[in-house]
């Protein structure tokens, strides 16, 4: 599991969603692997159509379960000194490198891995997966899927969200 998550993580590392671009690309990429293991997938697209939200379920459409959520966007890598490209994932030893290999692309790439096993065990709770955008500019698209999780009626129980907190957990926004 481990090798397809890291094949996964160059394959997210290769899109440079830097929030001044579009992160379109990563989306449909990412909606076709959740699509492929039978969830249920919204996009939920900015008011410009450049950008957009991948909410996907699977299991029972309830109300309840877990959601794992990510944003898909980088901080930008202008006037910043790489020693390899940043949107190639680079090995050095036992670590990889790359924008956004740890904030956020890592856990996304760890749930996306992991979704076909989720899809295949039984359950008797949904689990959502939601990915954003522009969350390092203002947390733009968190609010636009809060809108429209809302008008779609659904409401996870919890939240687990892949911030890096060096393994600490957090209860709440840090802010």
């Amino acid at each position: 599991m481990l090798d397809k998550t890291i094949d996964i993580l160059g394959d997210l590392i290769a899109f440079p969603t830097v929030s001044a671009v579009s992160n379109l690309a990563m989306i449909d990429y990412l909606a076709q692997r959740f699509e492929d293991c039978g969830a249920k997938v919204h996009l939920m697209h900015n008011p410009g159509g450049t950008k957009a939200n991948m909410f996907a379920t699977l299991g029972p459409e309830e109300n309840g379960g877990i959601l794992l959520s990510g944003h898909s966007d980088v901080v930008p890598v202008t006037d910043q000194r790489w020693s390899s490209d940043p949107f190639r994932m680079t090995r050095r030893g036992n670590r990889l490198y790359g924008r956004g290999s740890c904030d956020m692309k890592g856990f996304i790439a760890a749930a996306v891995a992991m979704a076909p096993t989720f899809a295949q065990a039984r359950r008797h709770r949904p689990l959502h997966f939601a990915f954003t955008y522009d969350e390092e500019v203002g947390c733009i698209g968190a609010g636009h899927l809060v809108r429209s999780l809302g008008a779609l009626g659904i409401k996870p129980s919890v939240a687990i969200i892949g911030e890096p907190t060096q393994m600490r957990i957090i209860e709440g926004h840090k802010g």
